[in-house]
C-alpha cells in the first residue's frame, strides 16, 4: 500500500510544479459562490458571488443570474454594500433579496429584465430571510423585535436607542438562556413580520415571548401564501431543551397549530411542498440529544400524520428540497467524508442517491437538473449541474461558474489522498492526508494533525483554508475521523457521548501512530490543533501525551464544571457529559483537561473569542494560565469582537498567520508571511510599503 501511495505522490508533485505554493494571500482571492435559486419556469439560476480584501478586512456580496446551462451570467448588482439572499417573485419578473445599502439590512426589489433595484422595508430592527407570500403583494421576514413592540418600528427604535446610546450599559436576566452564541437577548425577540406592499404596514404574525424561530433556525411559506410553518422552541426551560417544534399560522386568521406536539425531541427545518399539502421537516426521536440521528420526515396536512422517511438510512440527513412536481425529496446524507445527494421517492416509497460531487453545500432541483454549490479539496465553491435521472455512479458533473479558475491555474491547490487506519477500538480511521507544495516523497516533512471539533460532526471532502495554507508552508496535514464523528453510522457517532477521554483519544493516537510511520514524515516534528471540541482535544492531549512536538488550541473547553455553568446551550454538556457537575462530579473530574496541569510540557497556541458564549473565552484564559505556571511555552490570542467563529476575513487572517508562526518555531515549515506584531496592531497591511 505504502508503494502504491508513494506512487500516486510523486504523479501528483509532477502535475503541480509548476505552480506557486498556496498562501494566506491567495486564500482571500477565492469567491464563495452561493444561494442557488432556480427560476419558477426553471431556465435561470440566480446565486450570490462573495469577494474579500484581505488587506482592508472587508467583503461584498452581490447576486449573479445565469441560463441554466451557466451560458449567459450577468452580474445584477454591484454595490459596495451587501446583496444577498436572491428570492424569486412567482411569476418569475423579480428577485427579492437582502441588502444593507440603505437603513440597515432591508428588503429590496430587482427586476430581472432591466430597472434599478429599488428598497421596498424601512423597518428599524432590519430584515432577515424575506420570502413572498403568495403574490407579489406581500412579503414576510424575521426580525429581532421586543415582544411588546412586535411590529412597531418606531417603538422598537426608541427602545433600541435608548440602550445603545444611554449611560448605563448593563445586562438583566431571570431566566438562562439569556445570552445565544454571540449576543445578549436584553428583552429581544425573532419574530416574524408580515409586511403588506400595497398598504405599506407592518403585522407580527408571531406575537409573544418566545423565538419563531429561534437561534438556527427556519420558517416556510405554503405557496398560496395562506400559511407560514415556523420552528419554535415552547418549553419552559428552553436551555436544557432540544424540544423545538413546528408552529403552523394561519395568516388570515391568526389560529396556530402545533404540529409536532406529541414528539418531545427535536422537530424544524420546514419546507412546504410545491402544491402545499406536505411539510418536509428533519425530526430526532432523543429528548435532550442534540447529536441523534437527525432523520426526514414528511407532515400531510390533510391526513395530520407525519411520517419518518428515512430511518433505514443510518446518518443524518439535512438540506430539504422539493421537486417541481411534490414527487420526491431531495436532501443531502453525512456520508464517510462526503455530502452526496438524495431524494425520496414518495410515490414508490424508497430513496436513492442523485449526486455526489464530494461536498454540496446548497442546490436547486428543476425537472431534469440540479444546481449544486459544490467544493472539494482540491476545488473551491463553484456551481455544476447534474442529470437528475442518471445513475449517481455514471454521473458527471457539468461545471456552470469559473469564478475561480485563475486561482486554481496559477496555484497549487494540493489534492487529498484517504486513508483508513486501524485503530485498537476494533475500526478503521477514515482519515484526509495532504501533502505539501513541491512534495518529494524521498524527503521527510513536519505534519500537522487537526482533530475536528463537534465533536459530532465530520472532516470532508471539502476546500477549506487549513487543508491548503499549511501544506503551501511546507507541512503535510492529516484529518482523521475518529469516533464521534458523523457520516460512519449513528453508533459511531453516538459512542464518543459520557466518553470524551475515552475511545476517541485511542483512533487519535493510533493515526498518529500510523502516520509517523509513512517514510516521508518526520516523526520528530509532529505537530496538532483543533478547534472548539477539538481545542478540548489538544488541551487534553496536553496533560496526556508528549508525542506533539508543538499544540494549537482554539475555542476549546478546559475545566468542564466552570464550562458548564457559563455555557448556554446546557442540553449539550448535559446529554454528552452525563448529566450536571454536581450529579455525574467524578465524570466531569476526570475528564476535565484542568486537572492535570502537571503534566503540562508541550508547547501551545491558544486562540479564542471574547463573545464566546458557546465555549467562554474564560476556559482558554485558564488554560493559558496553567501552561505559564507550567513555564511551557505559549500564546494566548484573544479576538475581542468574534466568538466562537471569528469573522472570516477581518480576524481569520491572524489564525491562520499566528499558526504558521507558532508551528514555523517548533516543527521547522516556512516562515509565517506576516508579522504578528504588526498584524495585532492593525499595521502589517495598512502602513506596508
Amino acid at each position: 500500500m505504502k508503494r502504491i501511495l508513494i506512487f500516486v505522490l510523486i504523479l501528483g508533485a509532477v502535475l503541480w510544479a509548476q505552480k506557486q505554493p498556496f498562501s494566506i494571500e491567495a486564500l482571500y482571492k477565492i469567491k464563495n459562490v452561493s444561494d442557488v435559486q432556480l427560476s419558477p419556469d426553471g431556465r435561470k439560476v440566480a446565486f450570490v458571488v462573495t469577494s474579500y480584501n484581505l488587506k482592508k478586512g472587508t467583503s461584498n456580496s452581490d447576486i449573479y443570474l445565469m441560463n441554466l446551462d451557466g451560458n449567459r451570467q450577468i452580474r445584477m448588482t454591484n454595490n459596495a454594500a451587501h446583496d444577498y439572499h436572491p428570492r424569486w417573485s412567482p411569476d418569475g419578473r423579480n428577485i427579492l433579496f437582502v441588502s444593507d445599502r440603505e437603513e440597515g439590512a432591508q428588503a429590496w426589489i430587482l427586476p430581472v429584465n432591466g430597472g434599478e433595484p429599488y428598497r421596498i422595508t424601512d423597518f428599524s430592527t432590519g430584515v432577515q430571510s424575506p420570502e413572498w407570500v403568495g403574490g407579489e403583494n406581500k412579503i414576510i421576514f424575521a426580525s429581532s423585535v421586543f415582544p411588546e413592540c412586535g411590529a412597531n418600528s418606531d417603538c422598537n427604535e426608541r427602545i433600541n436607542k435608548s440602550m445603545e446610546e444611554g449611560p448605563l450599559q448593563a445586562h438583566m436576566a431571570d431566566h438562562l438562556l439569556f445570552r445565544h452564541w454571540t449576543f445578549y437577548k436584553d428583552g429581544h425577540r425573532t419574530h416574524l413580520i408580515l409586511f403588506d406592499r400595497t398598504n405599506k404596514t407592518y403585522r407580527d404574525v408571531t406575537p409573544g415571548d418566545y423565538d419563531f424561530p429561534p437561534l438556527w433556525g427556519t420558517f416556510s411559506v405554503s405557496p398560496d401564501g395562506r400559511y407560514v410553518c415556523v420552528e419554535a422552541k415552547l418549553d419552559s426551560f428552553p436551555a436544557s431543551s432540544t424540544n423545538n417544534d413546528l408552529l403552523l399560522y394561519d395568516l388570515q386568521s391568526g389560529q396556530r397549530t402545533n404540529l409536532t406536539q406529541a414528539n418531545k425531541a427535536f422537530d424544524g427545518d420546514p419546507v412546504f411542498s410545491p402544491d402545499g399539502r406536505y411539510i418536509a421537516y428533519q425530526t430526532q426521536k432523543i429528548p435532550g440529544y442534540e447529536s441523534d440521528k437527525k432523520r426526514l420526515a414528511v407532515y400531510d396536512l390533510k391526513t395530520h400524520q407525519s411520517r419518518i422517511l428515512t430511518e433505514s438510512i443510518d446518518n443524518w440527513t439535512d438540506t430539504y428540497r422539493w421537486s417541481p412536481d411534490a414527487r420526491y425529496i431531495y436532501f443531502r446524507v453525512h456520508e464517510k467524508g462526503h455530502f452526496p445527494l438524495y431524494r425520496f421517492d414518495l410515490k414508490k416509497n424508497r430513496y436513492q442517491k442523485v449526486a455526489d460531487v464530494k461536498t454540496i453545500y446548497d442546490y436547486a432541483v428543476g425537472k431534469k437538473w440540479a444546481v449544486l454549490s459544490r467544493s472539494s479539496v482540491q476545488a473551491p465553491r463553484e456551481l455544476v449541474r447534474v442529470k437528475i435521472k442518471e445513475d449517481y455512479r455514471h454521473k458527471k458533473a457539468q461545471r456552470l461558474t469559473f469564478f475561480n479558475k485563475a486561482i486554481e491555474d496559477s496555484m497549487d491547490i494540493r489534492p487529498v489522498r484517504e486513508l483508513w487506519i486501524s485503530s485498537t477500538t476494533g475500526v478503521k480511521i477514515h482519515t484526509f492526508l495532504v501533502t505539501p507544495h513541491d512534495f518529494d516523497p524521498h524527503k521527510k516533512y513536519p505534519l500537522i494533525l487537526n482533530v475536528h471539533g463537534g465533536p459530532q460532526y465530520q472532516w470532508a471532502d471539502a476546500f477549506r483554508g487549513d487543508w491548503q495554507v499549511y501544506p503551501g508552508a511546507g507541512y503535510i496535514v492529516a484529518f482523521p475521523n475518529p469516533h464521534g464523528s458523523t457520516g460512519y453510522g449513528q453508533a459511531f457517532t453516538a459512542e464518543i457521548s459520557k466518553d470524551w477521554d475515552g475511545e476517541v483519544f485511542t483512533d487519535v493516537m493510533a493515526v498518529t501512530d500510523s502516520l509517523a510511520k509513512l517514510p516521508f514524515v518526520d516523526s520528530t516534528r509532529m505537530g496538532a490543533m483543533g478547534w472548539s471540541w477539538g481545542g478540548y482535544a489538544m488541551m487534553w492531549l496536553e496533560g496526556h501525551t508528549t508525542r506533539f512536538k508543538a499544540l494549537a488550541a482554539m475555542m476549546g473547553v478546559y475545566d468542564l464544571p466552570a464550562m458548564y455553568g457559563a455555557t448556554e446551550e446546557l442540553w449539550f454538556p448535559e446529554w454528552d457529559l452525563g448529566g450536571t457537575p454536581w450529579t455525574n462530579y467524578n465524570y466531569y473530574q476526570k475528564a476535565s483537561p484542568s486537572n492535570y496541569v502537571p503534566n503540562f510540557k508541550t508547547p501551545c497556541l491558544i486562540i479564542t473569542g471574547e463573545r464566546d458564549y458557546r465555549v467562554p473565552y474564560t476556559q482558554s484564559l485558564e488554560f493559558f494560565t496553567g501552561l505559564q505556571k507550567m513555564h511551557v511555552p505559549s500564546r494566548l490570542i484573544v479576538f475581542k469582537n468574534d466568538g466562537h467563529w471569528p469573522n472570516y476575513v477581518k480576524s481569520m487572517p491572524l489564525y491562520y498567520n499566528a499558526h504558521l508562526d507558532w508551528f514555523h518555531k517548533f516543527l521547522g515549515g516556512k516562515p509565517a508571511p506576516y508579522n504578528m506584531l504588526k498584524m495585532i496592531r492593525n499595521q502589517e497591511f495598512g502602513n506596508k510599503k
